[in-house]
């Protein structure tokens, strides 16, 4: 005992006990966890989607290098998040000034339009 260090102790190994009741037993099924559903971009009509937003992106005084990225980051909001997410990021481009109001208004129908429930 005088090499084992003060305050240590080795316990012999064990092996590993199973037992038949515990291994025989089902796990109880974990309840779901519903969420609210929300209105997201449908994903089975991104290109029209896509097509629809260039057309109003092109007509936008929006710089053509920022346009891809916005429209990239309202597809990637509105069909992970939600499109109420994706038309509040469109709509700090309106309060910047890269926007105007109709621009914004028909990029909202256009959300709006492609959407649904899940």
């Amino acid at each position: 005992m005088a090499d084992i260090k003060e305050g240590t102790v080795k316990k012999p190994a064990t092996p590993h006990k199973t037992d038949d009741k515990q291994s025989s037993r089902k796990s109880k099924p974990k309840p779901k966890v519903v969420s609210k559903r929300q209105s997201m971009l449908n994903t089975q009509k991104l290109a029209p989607f896509k097509y629809d937003m260039n057309e109003v992106l092109s007509a936008s005084a929006m710089d053509p290098a920022q346009t891809s990225s916005f429209l990239a980051s309202v597809i990637a909001k509105g069909s992970r998040v939600s499109t109420k997410d994706a038309k509040e990021y469109a709509k700090t481009f309106l309060d910047s000034g890269d926007l105007t109001k109709e621009e914004f208004d028909k990029i909202s129908r256009l959300m709006d339009k492609y959407s649904k429930y899940r």
